[in-house]
């Protein structure tokens, strides 16, 4: 292979440089994001944090409130000693909130400064705990609350390294997800690899209206796949819907209902949409090296008393193999990220039977807001397509990436 000069990573360098902001950026984003636990609905774990941090704004919203609380009820305390502690807590608190004015949200605090906050904390706790069983406070139930604010001021450090691979090895969740994807691509890409090869075979051959057949095969594959779910939800629908009382008409199902409410059924649907989804784009890219294939083979064939099995077994097939690789390739990529098509049509249900991967990753990442964890769930799919597509270009022996 010819060495790289100058001129020509220069040339490359631009394509170099957008691969990085726009493919490797995010996937090196979600990667930082599994060494910790970082979830967006939790105010101590909202953000990345290695050391521990303080949280100003807490601080001072808290401090402000306990002072106006503990001087409202000084009416109610009448031992002088229990008086001047709650004066030189408001005290404090003052004096410590007047040293933070100005500093906005996580800043970073020197030991001393987190001793101080914990005994200020404790202190506090202590005082309050013991005026709430002494005496009848107004804020008897909103000051020990409050209290707890004071701990929650000091952020500490949700780095936790490779806890997160350890916890996805052993969810019992992203077990059943991980086999219920594998399922859905395996049968799905299978059964579409067939309907299409023959698909294609059709397509290839002269008739009458070939580009009205064409064109009207790749319809399904036009619509946008949120649409073909809840077009399908509708079809399955177990009292209303056409394909569920066609299939328990012809003895498919024995329920129509069964098709989306019971693990099977629901399964079963989904591969089915998919299958019917998808298939015409299985058929495009076979039925375009099925044209690469020169005639005269076939004619050479004939001649030499080849059958129509012996020559689509030995000349089809073979000169067929790239088209089918790269058909394969992308299908299964793309049934191993299914996403919208199952989230629309069973939304992982019922109860996880046709969760995949991706459904997990979203629930976790987005309805959980634990975008830590959804990060490694994430990071596991990654792994998983790239060993599908490393099966792919090694494994059956064909370069994809270079021109000869």
């Amino acid at each position: 292979m010819k060495r790289m000069g100058f001129k020509e990573f220069l040339f490359i360098l631009p394509a170099l440089l957008l691969i990085g902001i726009f493919s490797l950026w995010p996937v090196l984003q979600s990667f930082v994001y599994t060494f910790f636990d970082y979830r967006l609905n939790d105010q101590q774990k909202a953000g990345l944090y290695i050391n521990e941090r303080f949280n100003t704004d807490l601080f001072q919203e808290t401090a402000l409130y306990i002072g106006m609380f503990l001087d409202e009820d000084k009416k109610n305390i009448t031992d002088s000693a229990d008086l001047e502690k709650v004066n030189q807590t408001i005290k404090r608190l003052d004096q410590l909130a007047k040293a933070y004015k100005g500093k906005e949200k996580v800043i970073s605090i020197s030991a001393e400064e987190k001793k101080e906050m914990t005994t200020l904390y404790e202190e506090t706790a202590s005082l309050v705990s013991s005026l709430v069983k002494k005496y009848p406070l107004i804020h008897k139930e909103d000051l020990p609350a409050l209290t707890e604010d004071l701990k929650n001021s000091i952020i500490p450090s949700n780095f936790i390294g490779l806890n997160g691979y350890a916890k996805v090895l052993s969810d019992e969740r992203v077990r059943i997800a991980l086999w219920n994807t594998f399922f859905f691509t395996v049968v799905s890409v299978f059964i579409e690899l067939l309907l299409g090869l023959g698909l294609a075979l059709i397509l290839n051959k002269a008739m009458v209206g070939q580009g009205f057949i064409r064109t009207t095969s790749l319809i399904p594959w036009a619509i946008p796949t949120a649409v073909a779910a809840l077009m399908w939800s509708y079809m399955y629908d177990g009292t209303s819907g056409i394909m569920a009382n066609l299939f328990q008409w012809i003895g498919l199902v024995p329920d129509s209902r069964d098709l989306l409410l019971t693990g099977g059924g629901a399964m079963f649907s989904t591969i089915f949409a998919d299958v019917w989804k998808t298939t015409p784009y299985m058929a495009l890219l076979l039925l375009a090296g099925l044209q690469n294939i020169s005639g005269t083979l076939y004619e050479a064939a004939s001649i030499d008393g080849a059958g129509r099995f012996q020559s689509f077994f030995r000349i089809t097939l073979p000169l067929l193999k790239p088209s089918i690789l790269v058909a394969l390739l992308f299908r299964t990529l793309d049934a191993f990220r299914v996403f919208d098509l199952i989230y629309v049509l069973t939304g992982g249900g019922p109860g996880g039977s046709t969760e995949t991967l991706s459904v997990y990753g979203y629930k976790v990442m987005f309805a959980q807001s634990n975008f830590g964890y959804g990060s490694v769930v994430v990071m596991l799919m990654f792994v998983c397509v790239a060993l599908i597509a490393i099966f792919y270009v090694k494994l059956l022996g064909a370069n994809l990436m270079e021109k000869n």
